[in-house]
């Protein structure tokens, strides 16, 4: 096709593919940038906080890895991923959730951000229709997305999935996906209940529809209350998502993929060579020897104890400075906190008069799947002191007395 020739290529476009051009930037990275400003104190990124990081004993790993297995570390290696990792992966799962899964079960993923993508390649073609929490995480949002499917937005209860209506969806849909994140959820903080978890592997074992468990945040809680997976060994098509980068580090970007279903361990495995050959393998070397030389519950722990304390004095602020008619969520883990404001009320149009009081927050509307206006938000409070908190609240405050006038 012939056009006229034009050198304003940041306007060209018609090169860009349709799934492209319909497919939305991260809301939060695109806050990231605007929140540099070093006087706003944001809530908005879903970061750990730094002070968790454990760099000296990393840093000894790393010297320790050079010295014991040189070149390997440097060196191009497989795509399913440095084998004794994936070996400590399994029997961890055994340890604490007794599921009999071994090494060849697990694929190392460059965060479980490329696992999102990676199913959704593998799985989803145009017109598809998955089945999302409603508000779900906009991260998978995102990376679904570029598959162009059908979204089916679940609500979720104070006690996980909506059952009845997701039952109805699966009996009137062909339903390929369910995107589930069951422990202290992103962005609500909730978490599935034993029974919801019972009655959804029950409700799933009558269809083909495959279930993602995505679990980043199950090591935070903070009661060490142990809650089964919903569909593990039960379901045919059951894939567990996990992640360092909530106990470890983010940035090393290593997590993994578990299934039984040989099937999809197949396709995954070539399309992770399509899409990168296999992760960084000096950081699977490096996490692996970390894990071995050092007591990760015991690190987990002081994560667990400081997440709680940043949890309260947020939980605090916002009743010294939230007008009464503003509804959060009590947090019992993970790092996010829910936030409803009055009926009516914009959070985006919020987010800008907060910012204006140099406070951030992620407005609820890239969470759903729908367009419009909600009066929803999420709170991260892992990345902020205890001071910094309730200073952040109490500008947000101010923001919502100013928005509500």
């Amino acid at each position: 096709m012939k056009r006229e020739a034009t050198t304003n290529y940041s306007e060209d476009y018609s090169i860009i593919s349709d799934r492209m051009r319909n497919t939305k930037p991260s809301f939060i990275r695109e806050i990231l940038k605007v929140t540099e400003n070093p006087e706003t104190i944001s809530f908005a990124g879903g970061l750990p906080n730094p002070i968790s990081f454990p760099k000296e004993e990393l840093k000894e790993s790393m010297n320790r890895i050079v010295e014991q297995y040189g070149d390997k570390v440097f060196q191009y290696s497989t795509t399913e991923g440095f084998r004794p990792l994936r070996e400590w992966i399994a029997n961890r799962y055994k340890e604490q959730y007794h599921l009999s899964v071994d090494a060849d079960d697990i694929i190392i993923t460059t965060g479980s951000q490329q696992g999102l993508d990676l199913m959704g390649k593998i799985l989803i073609n145009k017109g598809d229709k998955v089945c999302i929490e409603k508000p779900g995480y906009l991260g998978a949002i995102q990376a679904f997305s570029l598959y162009e499917p059908e979204f089916l937005a679940i609500p979720l209860l104070e006690d996980g999935i909506d059952l009845e209506l997701l039952e109805e969806t699966l009996e009137n849909n062909e339903v390929k996906l369910l995107y589930t994140v069951p422990n202290f959820q992103n962005p609500t903080g909730l978490t599935y209940s034993k029974e919801k978890r019972e009655k959804l592997c029950a409700l799933l074992e009558r269809y083909h529809t495959v279930l993602i468990e995505d679990d980043p945040y199950s090591d935070l809680a903070f009661e060490q209350e142990s809650l089964p997976y919903i569909g593990a060994e039960k379901l045919v098509n059951s894939v567990l998502f996990g992640s360092i980068s909530k106990i470890i580090t983010p940035g090393l970007r290593l997590g993994w993929i578990c299934t039984k279903n040989a099937e999809i361990l197949k396709q995954v495995i070539v399309a992770k060579q399509a899409s990168d050959l296999h992760s960084n393998i000096f950081s699977q070397y490096l996490i692996y020897d970390y894990l071995i030389h050092n007591d990760l519950g015991k690190h987990i722990d002081a994560i667990r104890k400081l997440y709680k304390q940043q949890s309260d004095a947020m939980l605090l602020a916002t009743e010294k400075y939230f007008p009464k008619e503003v509804k959060v969520t009590i947090p019992k883990g993970g790092m996010f906190m829910w936030a409803e404001l009055p009926k009516g009320m914009s959070s985006a149009v919020l987010f800008e008069m907060a910012l204006k009081e140099n406070v951030a927050f992620v407005p609820g509307n890239p969470f759903y799947t729908e367009e419009g206006e909600v009066n929803t938000l999420r709170l991260n409070y892992t990345n902020s002191d205890a001071t910094m908190i309730e200073e952040g609240i109490k500008r947000l405050g101010r923001a919502i007395s100013r928005c509500a006038i």
